[in-house]
Order: structure tokens, then C-alpha cells, then sequence
């Protein structure tokens, strides 16, 4: 008996892979199960992959270096992404990330899906989890053609919120251990009319510019929302537009449907009243105007997945590397602020050549089989997910955990027998960095 009883529902598809949520970390692991020959399905909810990036509005991929340093410390899927886009003309790329145009990755990422044979559909909610005692075995779907059913060998959950997971009953944090809160939603937009060049020089060395926002609010021009700028997202080929990410809305929950609401409502007002706030003090943006705002709000963090290894802010200072480690990432712990405007007051900065791996047990939930998890929602401490979340560790996490879906299929064995050093092996013949020596092979390319 399967546990929800699926009885009366229409099964759709049967799969070997099956990718719940088609953002950064669903592009990795669908295509990197399809690349390694598994029939692959990856369900999305809006009408792109790409989530945050894409659906989100989010013009900006990072990190591919060392901390303060050109040594480029990531491969695979994730530096594959950011070449391509840099070489179809859709954007920018640097040691640091790329800056992109949203519609031309949309398109970029429907051709590389097509390309290695993923099944794509668009328009499509999860709803619950199949299970068949602690075996995960598919996926109960609702879109235009009602609710139905997905089986699969092997479930992926890349939704961010870990839905796939607490459906299945696995265990899971949410947020700060004191009370739970979450870090602030935002909701980017990009704006036209700008003259970037003039507004760069102004800008300087001031990435926060926190004395400009502080005036507007004591001049009544601007509502005590935000304290600093979190990102302009510039790219030379569309060189009059910048994507903002500036609004911040505290206290939301990202699993509920009310607050998500509340919050979009919310940070729409405040990116309308930003741009007036830009056009009145930012040089270069006096005539700027809003663009586009996205179709969904941004999510930094919900809930953490209980796995075989929960990774831990001190393994990030500490630059821990990992016998079973997938990837490397650098990213500094960026936590913006749970309560009020601006960083939180446990943003930690790393050192020069910072980096630190991630295990694949993080990636591999205790409670059931057949299931592994990837992008924001893996086994982490609320410090730790500051740095976990952002794009590049997740598609590196999503490529993880798609090839060692299918290195389990083809050794009849669940996830959490694989041998880790079976997985690094296939994950370095792929290109992904995994030790020293891989960082000085790919800087000789």
C-alpha cells in the first residue's frame, strides 16, 4: 500500500530520475542524471528553468573563485553555465560570477535541458510525497490536467523549501536555532534608463551605500525598509538596464501561501518607491524607470533537511575538506538581517583563499530511501546555509546528487550505499574541482 494512497489518481509518467523544482539546483541534477543516461523528468512550477535566476529576476551567478584570489575553485555543470552564457552573448562573466540577462538564460537553459534529453514540464506543482514504507517511489503532481501521479526509481528534492522531504516525513530545521525566523525575502526588479557608466564612477568603492538611504529616510523620502544596497546587477549587454536587489521584507514564512503574498505586496511598494528614491539621489539613474519585476519573490532560507551529516558553520572557517566531498564553495556567510534593514550582525567575512567542501551525506536525508536533496534545503546549520545558498553550490550540489542517482540505479543499490569515492571519480571525469590538483589542472586550461 502506498502512503499517500494514490489509488484512483492517473500515473502519467514512470521515471529513473525524477527532479522536483527546475532552479540551480534542479538544472544540475536533471542534467546530470539525463547526461548519465537516466530517463529524467524535472517538474517546475512557472515556465522556466533557472528559478531564483530566471523566474526570480536574479541577473547574477556566484562563485566560481577562491576568496580574493582569480583561482577558479568550481567545474562542472555550474562553470559550464556560466561559460555558455558568456559565450551566446547573454551576459558577462568574470573569476568572481556572471552577470547575465534573465530572458537569454531562460532560452539557454530550455536548450541545454533539450540537448541532453531532459523531459521538462512546466506549469506544475508538487503536492505529496509517494511512498512505499521508507522508500520513496514517486511524486503526487497537480497542473491543468488534475492531480496525477509520477513513479520513480530515484526522487530529487530541489525545491528549495525541502517540500519533497517533509512530505516524506524526513526531519528538518527552519531558520536561527533561538526561534526559527528566517532570514528577509526580497523581491528584485530591474530598471531601465540608467546611465551605468556615470553611476559606477559615483558608486566608487561604496558598495553599501549606506550613508545615501540613511539620508533619504531622514529626509521622508524613503520608508526605514532597507539599510543598504544588496546588489546592482549590471551587464554590458543590455548596458542602459540594472537588475536591483534591494527590497527586504522580515518575518516571512516561505511555506506559507499568506505570507508569500503578504511579502510580494509588500516588496513591490518598496521597489516602486526605490526607484524614486534612485531617480532623486543616485547620478546616472535620474531618469530610470521600472523594467520588470518577477514572478516570484526571492527565498534565502526555509527548511534544512536532516541528513547523514548536518555541515556546520565551524567546517566552513575551518576550511573543512571531505573524504566524500561533491564540491567546493567559497561564498562568505551572508546572512542580511532577521530583524530589522540591512546585514545581520553575524555576517562572517572570510580570509583570502578561503574554501571549504561540501559531503555528499549532507545531500543524502536519514529518514527515508531513494531520496536525496539538493540546493538551500541540504543538511546545514542556519550559519552554514549563508554561504550554501547561493546559486553555484547549489547547481554543484544539484550535479551531485543527479549523478549519484543514477550511479545507485546501475548498481541496484540506494543512495546511501554508494560509495563516495565512486561518486567523486565520475564527478571529476565530468570536470568538477575536488582537490588541489584539479584546481591547477583547470588553471593550466
Amino acid at each position: 500500500m502506498f502512503d499517500p494512497d494514490i489509488s484512483g489518481l492517473p500515473v502519467v509518467r514512470e521515471v529513473d530520475v525524477l527532479v522536483v523544482g527546475g532552479g540551480p539546483a534542479g538544472v544540475g541534477a536533471a542534467l546530470a542524471a539525463a547526461r548519465n543516461g537516466a530517463k529524467t523528468l524535472v517538474i517546475e512550477q512557472f515556465n522556466c528553468l533557472g528559478g531564483v535566476a530566471t523566474a526570480g529576476g536574479h541577473g547574477h551567478i556566484s562563485k566560481f573563485c577562491e576568496e580574493a584570489t582569480d583561482r577558479r575553485i568550481v567545474g562542472g555543470i555550474a562553470d559550464e553555465i556560466g561559460n555558455r552564457i558568456d559565450a551566446e552573448g547573454f551576459g558577462t562573466r568574470t573569476a568572481y560570477g556572471v552577470w547575465f540577462q534573465v530572458e537569454g538564460l531562460k532560452l539557454m537553459l530550455d536548450k541545454m535541458a533539450e540537448e541532453a534529453n531532459v523531459d521538462v514540464l512546466y506549469y506544475t506543482f508538487f503536492c505529496d510525497t509517494v511512498l512505499d514504507g521508507k522508500n520513496v517511489v514517486g511524486a503526487i503532481i497537480q497542473n491543468k490536467g488534475g492531480r496525477q501521479v509520477v513513479l520513480a526509481k530515484r526522487v530529487i528534492d530541489c525545491t528549495g523549501d525541502g517540500d519533497v522531504a517533509f512530505r516524506a516525513g524526513c526531519r528538518y530545521e527552519v531558520g536561527r536555532s533561538s526561534d526559527g525566523r528566517c532570514q528577509p525575502v526580497t523581491l528584485m526588479f530591474t530598471i531601465g534608463g540608467v546611465d551605468w557608466e556615470k553611476t559606477n564612477a559615483w558608486r566608487g568603492n561604496d558598495y553599501w551605500m549606506k550613508d545615501v538611504w540613511l539620508e533619504a529616510q531622514r529626509k521622508g523620502d524613503m520608508r526605514p525598509f532597507q539599510a543598504t544596497i544588496m546588489g546592482w546587477w549590471w551587464t554590458r549587454t543590455r548596458p542602459d538596464q540594472v537588475g536591483v536587489n534591494f527590497t527586504h521584507v522580515i518575518h516571512i514564512d516561505s511555506t506559507s501561501a499568506e505570507d508569500l503574498t503578504r511579502a510580494t505586496i509588500e516588496a513591490r511598494k518598496q521597489a516602486y518607491e526605490t526607484i524614486e528614491v534612485y531617480r532623486k539621489y543616485v547620478p546616472g539613474m535620474e531618469n530610470c524607470y521600472m523594467v520588470s519585476t518577477p514572478n516570484t519573490i526571492g527565498i534565502r532560507e526555509s527548511r534544512r533537511i536532516t541528513g547523514q551529516y548536518v555541515l556546520t558553520e565551524d567546517d566552513l572557517v575551518a576550511q573543512r575538506e571531505f573524504e566524500d566531498g561533491i564540491c567546493y564553495a567559497s561564498f562568505y556567510v551572508d546572512i542580511h538581517c532577521i530583524d530589522g534593514p540591512g546585514m545581520d550582525k553575524t555576517v562572517w567575512n572570510p580570509p583570502k583563499g578561503f574554501k571549504y567542501q561540501i559531503p555528499y551525506r549532507s545531500l543524502v536525508p536519514v529518514d527515508v530511501n531513494n531520496l536525496l536533496v539538493a540546493g538551500r534545503c541540504i543538511s546545514c546549520t542556519h550559519l552554514a546555509l549563508g554561504s550554501i545558498r547561493v546559486m553555484v553550490p547549489c547547481i554543484s550540489t544539484g550535479e551531485a546528487v543527479g549523478t549519484a542517482a543514477v550511479l545507485s540505479l546501475n548498481q541496484n543499490i540506494p543512495p546511501h550505499q554508494l560509495d563516495a569515492q565512486i561518486l567523486r571519480s565520475k564527478l571529476r571525469a565530468q570536470g568538477v574541482i575536488l582537490s588541489e590538483a584539479d584546481i591547477a589542472a583547470a588553471a593550466a586550461e
